[in-house]
């Protein structure tokens, strides 16, 4: 490995534990905050939204909101099944047999 690579890393590495480290300092007496609590509910929710958004919004690196766009519709109808049966095996279950039956 190159040492480029290498101080990446460990800068990723420090980075990562002094923020960790400082939020346990921070919070050990006193515990979390309310309201860091209740905001901090909400990131997984932004952070996968953040993920998928673009991917089925922008397959070809365009805006496609059309029939032809697979992932569009995939998305759409496990979002659906998502809401309706509030199980995430099915949800993906349903998803990849869209996508599976509209790639053919």
């Amino acid at each position: 490995m190159n040492f480029k690579l290498i101080a990446i890393i460990v800068g990723m590495t420090l980075v990562t534990f002094i923020t960790r480290a400082g939020a346990q300092i921070a919070f050990a007496n006193r515990g979390t905050p309310a309201w860091l609590e209740k905001w901090l509910k909400h990131v997984p929710t932004a952070f996968l939204t953040a993920l998928i958004t673009p991917a089925i919004l922008l397959p070809k690196g365009y805006l496609d909101i059309s029939f032809n766009n697979s992932y569009l519709l995939a998305g759409g109808i496990a979002a659906f099944a998502a809401y309706k049966t509030k199980n995430v095996l099915i949800t993906i279950i349903i998803g990849m047999a869209i996508m599976i039956f509209l790639s053919n």
